[in-house]
């Protein structure tokens, strides 16, 4: 069912989003916002909270989490700047991240910055995932399959946020395709590791959940957030409202299925 269900979210996710044309990224990029900050603060959060020792010490691991992702960021930029020279240009690699103006550079190419944040993110997320799918089955199998199609239901539209972000970070369709579905074996391997050694893996449930959350949180509003900006006509701003609150609304809908089966 791990496996099932990592990899059904993302090919649902993949479907949804593979009809989107390049020059539509950027304007989705508002949907994916949405649906990373939904299920930051709706989903992920809440749980890194309760599962912690205390909120002070989940506050701090988010925390935490949103400097080591600013630092990965540092690091692939001095890659990047290291490979091509890029004096004086920060401002224009931060620029890629945030989509431009929708014309030629309408993919937004971020030299994998953002693509890669999420894939990290992800795992950690699709690890945890596993984890709680084989605590329910450890519990009972009926719950265990509930609890795996209430987490099928939420992720796609994370997932489908996760893939056009990978296409803004300058994938190809395809590449965004694989990468999200080995990210998808985390859910398999956090699985196999939860229901063999669950009282130790239980441990750093708290762990992951704030770096899943610190790195939705981070993405969204360090890398693409700034990028809405560069439209300030009242029709694009109308038009990001509505995609973010889509985006959110998308969550929220999965939400109360994933708390019964999960609670």
């Amino acid at each position: 069912m791990s496996f099932a269900g990592g990899l059904l979210s993302v090919l649902v996710a993949a479907a949804l989003s593979w009809a989107a044309r390049p020059t539509w990224v950027p304007t989705l990029i508002s949907y994916a916002i949405g649906a990373l900050l939904g299920a930051a603060f709706l989903e992920v959060l809440p749980h890194a909270i309760e599962a912690a020792e205390s909120p002070e010490r989940a506050a701090m691991n988010i925390l935490a989490g949103i400097l080591i992702f600013f630092v990965l960021e540092k690091l692939v930029l001095w890659r990047h700047c290291h490979d091509e020279g890029c004096h004086g240009h920060g401002h224009d690699h931060h620029g890629h991240a945030q989509g431009h103006h929708g014309h030629a550079e309408a993919a937004g190419h971020d030299h994998g910055r953002s693509g890669l944040l999420i894939l990290v993110g992800d795992t950690f997320h699709n690890f945890v995932d596993g984890v709680l799918i084989a605590a329910a089955f450890v519990e009972s199998t009926p719950l265990g399959i509930v609890t795996a199609m209430a987490i099928i239901a939420h992720e796609i539209p994370q997932e489908a946020g996760d893939f056009l972000i990978l296409l803004h970070s300058g994938y190809s369709r395809t590449k965004a395709l694989v990468f999200n579905l080995l990210s998808s074996l985390a859910t398999l391997v956090g699985g196999i590791l939860a229901y063999f050694a669950l009282s130790h893996v239980q441990s750093l449930v708290p762990v992951f959940l704030a770096l899943a959350a610190a790195s939705m949180i981070y993405v969204a509003v360090a890398d693409l957030i700034p990028g809405l900006h560069k439209r300030t006509e009242l029709r694009a701003t109308a038009q990001q409202v509505l995609l973010i609150a889509a985006g959110i609304a998308s969550i929220v809908l999965a939400h109360p299925l994933a708390e019964r089966a999960l609670g």
